[in-house]
């Protein structure tokens, strides 16, 4: 049987609470959004009989001279992705309070109360004062920029003729995983001929872009400096 002292007891109980500390710093893999997947067509009804003319409608899915740009759950559609935005916000803040308050000695029947002769001179008369200042100064800047293209399908056909979109990309790299997820509705006259349209003009936006891996952790704040920094430290 093996014995194991209470301090190498101790010293493995430590390194195991280590070891599952670091494997929980390690940000997992991406996985696909639902609510971003990609909409399949919508199933086609079957085309009648064929009535021995020359033109079939089976044989000819899309006209030669049919708009392509996308305007039917299922289609495909480019996103340039061109946003740009910038804040800037300045605060200051002085507050100032002074208050005295002066009780004399009370009067009673015409004549006023003795003090008290004592080491200490007791008396009834008082005097308060408070002073309160206060000073607070923040400014905040914040600027994004995300260019790039992503291509997203028609996901619903609105009764006026608005489409909604949404996709997401999801890129692997050598030190780490990335994805782009975008989602929104927008006119079927916003689209170019090639089937283009600016994420600008989409309206009801939802985009996200982030990442996982070895640059997105040695970019994020550890554990113990958010404690620092959030509202529950209380200095």
């Amino acid at each position: 049987m093996i014995q194991i002292s209470w301090q190498a007891a101790m010293k493995l109980s430590i390194t195991t609470l280590i070891f599952v500390a670091l494997q929980a710093c390690v940000s997992a893999p991406i996985k696909p959004d639902p609510a971003f997947a990609e909409t399949r067509p919508q199933l086609a009804i079957s085309p009648p009989i064929s009535n021995g003319a020359i033109y079939q409608a089976s044989r000819f899915a899309h006209s030669l001279f049919a708009d392509e740009r996308a305007h039917r759950v299922g289609d495909l559609l480019t996103v340039i992705l061109t946003e740009n935005t910038s804040s800037n916000k300045a605060s200051n803040t002085s507050t100032k309070k002074e208050n005295q308050i002066t009780i004399p000695n009370p009067t009673v029947f015409g004549k006023q109360l003795p003090q008290f002769k004592s080491p200490y001179d007791l008396t009834l008369a008082q005097d308060l004062n408070s002073a309160q200042e206060f000073t607070g100064e923040g400014s905040s800047t914040q600027t994004n920029t995300l260019t790039g293209t992503i291509s997203v399908t028609v996901a619903e056909v609105l009764v006026n003729g608005n489409l909604f979109v949404r996709g997401e990309k999801l890129l692997s790299l050598n030190q780490g995983d990335e994805f782009i997820r975008i989602s929104g509705v927008v006119r079927q006259r916003d689209i170019t001929p090639d089937n283009t349209v600016q994420s600008t003009q989409l309206a009801n936006v939802r985009l996200a872009y982030g990442g996982s891996g070895a640059l997105a952790d040695a970019n994020a704040n550890g554990w113990m400096g958010r404690f620092f920094q959030s509202k529950w430290w209380p200095f």
